[in-house]
Formats: C-alpha cells, sequence, structure tokens
C-alpha cells in the first residue's frame, strides 16, 4: 500500500489502479474474521496473525498474532488514508475503512505486563513473554499505540520502551544500538524524524535520524575493518539485517570453520555481532536517506559486482553470501564456486524499504504524506516529540 502510490507518482500505475487495488486490501482486512480461536481466523482484537496463509487469507499455521506486523501493516493504511484525499467514492471508502481497521486495534489488551505492549499472541498459551522495550523496530508500533483514539496504550509506554535503550560507541560512532539494520530504518519509512526530539534524543543533542545515520556509518566501518575475515566485505559493500541465508550447517571454507544460517537477523552493534557472511542489500537500499554518500555507491557496487546472480526482474534478489562457496551443501538458493551463494526470492518487507526510501530521498512522498495524518501526529506528541515540522 505503501509502494502503489509511488507507482503512480512515477506514472507506473495509474491512481485509480492504485486505489482499486488498496480498497480490496483494506476490505479484506476489515472484513476478515477476528476471534480467539486460532484456526480459521485472520486476527483477533483488531491485530493480525504474523504470517496469513496466501490461498484461504487464514493464520498461517500456528504463527502469533503480531503486534508489530499489524503496525508495519497500518503504516501503509494509514499513509494511503493520507495519500488518497480525493472525493470519489473509491477514496472516501479508503480513508474511512483505515480509520475503522486503527480504531478497531486494542491496544490496552495488548499490554499483558503494562505499560508495555506485548511482542504478540497465541490463541492456545496466550501472551509471549518479550515485550517492546529497547530500541528496534518497534519505534512505530508504540507511536501508534499511543495516538490511538480508541484503545490508546498506557502514557507510561513511551518512557517504558526508551528505558531498554542502550547509548554506546562502535566503530567510531555514538548512537542507540541495535545491531540489524532494519530496526534503525522501518519505522522511519513512514515517519519523518529529521528535527523532531523525544527527550531522550533531546538529551543526546541528536534525533532519531542522525541516530540511524550513525548506525549505517558504523555498519559500513565493521564491513571495511572485517573483523570476522569473510569474502566480498569491504567500504564499497556492506549490509548486515534481517534476511535470507544459505544453510542451518557448520563447514569449513578456505581452511576456517563458519557457522552458517538460513533466515536470521544478522547485524553488527556494540552488543552483538550476529553475521555470517551473508550481506542483505535491503540494509543499504534503507539506509539511502541517511547516509546517501554511502549506501547509493552501495548498491550500484553491489549490482556491478555480481550482476544477474543478484539483481533480477523485480530488483534485488534478498541476499547473498561470497563466503559461501560450498557448491551442493546450500538449503536455499545457487552457489557459485567464485563468488559464493545467491538467494533465488524477493522479499517484500525487504524490497518495500528500499524502494520507499529511495522515494522518501527523492522526493519525500511518503514523509510529506505522513507528516499530515492526524493519528501519526497524536501519537508523536503523546510519546513527547516537538520541534521540526511537528505542530
Amino acid at each position: 500500500m505503501t509502494a502503489y502510490p509511488i507507482g503512480v507518482e512515477h506514472g507506473w500505475i495509474t491512481r485509480a489502479q492504485a486505489a482499486d487495488r488498496t480498497l480490496a486490501t483494506l476490505r479484506f482486512f476489515w472484513t476478515a474474521p477476528q476471534d480467539s480461536a486460532g484456526p480459521n481466523t485472520t486476527g483477533y482484537r483488531g491485530f493480525f496473525y504474523h504470517f496469513l496463509d496466501m490461498q484461504t487469507g487464514r493464520r498461517f499455521q500456528q504463527v502469533e498474532l503480531s503486534t508489530i506486523d499489524t503496525s508495519l501493516l497500518l503504516g501503509g493504511i494509514l499513509f494511503a488514508q493520507s495519500y488518497y484525499d480525493g472525493s470519489d467514492t473509491t477514496e472516501k471508502q479508503i480513508r474511512a475503512l483505515a480509520d475503522s481497521i486503527y480504531f478497531r486495534v486494542d491496544w490496552q489488551w495488548a499490554e499483558a505486563r503494562p505499560p508495555a505492549v506485548s511482542m504478540g499472541w497465541h490463541p492456545e498459551s496466550g501472551f509471549i513473554t518479550a515485550d517492546w522495550i529497547g530500541y528496534n523496530e518497534g519505534m512505530i508500533l508504540n507511536i501508534l499505540a499511543l495516538g490511538s483514539p480508541t484503545h490508546p496504550a498506557d502514557s507510561a509506554a513511551w518512557s517504558k520502551w526508551v528505558s531498554g535503550y542502550q547509548w554506546a560507541a562502535y566503530h567510531g560512532q555514538s548512537f542507540v544500538q541495535f545491531a540489524p539494520l532494519f530496526g534503525h530504518e522501518y519505522s522511519h519509512v513512514w515517519i519523518d524524524f529529521r528535527g523532531i526530539r523525544d527527550s531522550y534524543m533531546a538529551g543526546k543533542g541528536i534525533d532519531y535520524f542522525e541516530n540511524s545515520r550513525r548506525a549505517a556509518l558504523s555498519q559500513r566501518a565493521y564491513a571495511t575493518a572485517n573483523p570476522q575475515g569473510y569474502a566480498g566485505y569491504s567500504a564499497s559493500i556492506w549490509g548486515l539485517t534481517a534476511c535470507d541465508g544459505p544453510a542451518n550447517k557448520t563447514l569449513t571454507i578456505g581452511g576456517r570453520s563458519r557457522q552458517f544460517h538460513t533466515y536470521m537477523a544478522r547485524g553488527a552493534s556494540s552488543l552483538e555481532e550476529p553475521d555470517d557472511g551473508t550481506i542483505a542489500p535491503t540494509a543499504a537500499g534503507g539506509a539511502v536517506p541517511f547516509a546517501p554518500e554511502i549506501a547509493i555507491p552501495a548498491l550500484m557496487e553491489m549490482r556491478k559486482t555480481y550482476g544477474v546472480k543478484l539483481f533480477g526482474t523485480y530488483g534485488f534478489l534478498d541476499a547473498f553470501n561470497p563466503t559461501f562457496t560450498a557448491t551442493g551443501q546450500q538449503e536455499t538458493g545457487t552457489v557459485d564456486p567464485q563468488l559464493g551463494w545467491f538467494d533465488i526470492d524477493y522479499l517484500g518487507i525487504d524490497q518495500g524499504p528500499i524502494l520507499a526510501m529511495i522515494e522518501n530521498y527523492r522526493t519525500g512522498l511518503v514523509w510529506r504524506v505522513m507528516r499530515t495524518n492526524p493519528h501519526i501526529i497524536r501519537g508523536l506528541q503523546r510519546a513527547g516529540f516537538a520541534g521540526g515540522w511537528l505542530p
């Protein structure tokens, strides 16, 4: 839903086509069954399950009711609400359904251990034990929870969230630590954090945009230093985040034992360095607005170096690992004995930030539209943000 308007602005699809697709999506999410029983439902208390079956639209296997995936969906929904400002019936319905879906979400119910919001819930076993405390991709979740006009989170939810922050220096940069770059990028897809600050960032003399810039710079410095000696890492090719990977196994490559993984949240910070040599283009792609001088050359160098093995019909494939040259040992993707492992999948959650953040860098479209959304403004103000573009 965030991608469609970008397509409209570039002339790739018409506004009517984008609006029709968006309306169909919103109608589905509004009318799909919400119930406490797990099977044959799509969500509960306004939240949706982490994955839905593509054929039935119902809960996929035993996945959790996901507060963060619901929040990322709401980011797209509220963007659509503000973008489609026309007077025709379709665009009016989009705006109304966006309100209906957002208003239904019961953030108070999700505060299993108030004032923090729980990460998820299973109908079989109840709330999972983890809460949204400490810096990561959940920043937008807390802002949406505080901004709700119907079931807002406790006013102390933001201070609880911030209480878990860990500020430290890493590879020449001082910032709030979180190892995978997606935690520094996802909330920024929709919210323009330039020039607005909560009390924590005001105390540090920066904003969250600058915090993300420093995270990107530190990852590039980590790749340049390459402390674990992985192939392909350099000042020109870098970027660790959640992505696909070659295999869940330990192999000896180049005389060195290496532990590899399939899908995993890779990253580098003062807290941890979960790194198996797998690079994800979305890490640099999502950092384009923060540090274009290093992110854009990284994307160009990845495409130049690896060509069609990494870049295809829909842009960058999800990930690659130049160290993994063990042909026949991969569990996913393909292996070139010289160039390494390459994914064969495109993941929407990784393609989306590349598209949206490049557009934010080029024209500011998503940020500009979302700066007008009253729910985002209300959430930011309730979290204590002030200054900049905020009224």
